[in-house]
């Protein structure tokens, strides 16, 4: 009778985990950690960053958008071609965006950019990869904090990536290399 229990207990415990699992995947899914981490890593932005932006730009499905952002960290053509000149990167092919190794290379490389741009300020850096750094000049630049920005839209984006990313610290800490 205990061993039955006992059985039933851990087939019960292995439904819930995969239950669990499920749900994690859909509410807070992690795919290409390891890409991530490097890409994190070469251009020193936090991995749960760039995982709460992939989250926030594509909840990680590649996909084109109705303004032609393509793939995970939804990068336009144009941002790409200037990503790749910056970058001094090879010769860019559109076709590339829709590579997950490429795409989160890329969209890592523009938040640094960003953060770089804007002295480190993730709130003016996550408004201007969302909205066009030019709008973020308009509101402030460098200074920007969540109230200044004026687009509803890029104002409740950043606010679910820097949520998403305590998620995702706190979700995968050893998949993001924090552990």
């Amino acid at each position: 009778m205990i061993v039955t229990v006992g059985v039933a207990a851990g087939v019960a415990l292995g439904v819930v985990g995969k239950v669990d699992d499920a749900i994690q995947e859909l509410t807070l899914p992690l795919r290409h950690e390891d890409v991530i981490r490097q890409e994190a890593a070469q251009w020193d932005v936090e991995p749960a960053l760039v995982a709460a932006t992939i989250f926030a730009e594509s909840r990680f499905r590649d996909q084109t958008s109705h303004a032609d952002a393509r793939g995970l960290m939804q990068i336009t053509p144009d941002t790409a071609r200037f990503i790749a000149r910056e970058s001094r990167g090879t010769e860019f092919v559109l076709e590339d965006l829709s590579d997950p190794d490429v795409n989160i290379a890329y969209g890592t490389f523009y938040l640094r950019y960003l953060l770089d741009a804007l002295d480190q300020n993730e709130v003016a850096a996550l408004a201007a990869y969302n909205a066009g750094l030019g709008n973020v000049e308009e509101w402030g630049g460098a200074d920007v904090e969540l109230d200044d920005i004026e687009f509803g839209e890029t104002r409740s984006y950043v606010e679910q990536v820097l949520e998403k990313r305590e998620e995702y610290r706190e979700t995968y800490p050893r998949e993001l290399g924090y552990r």
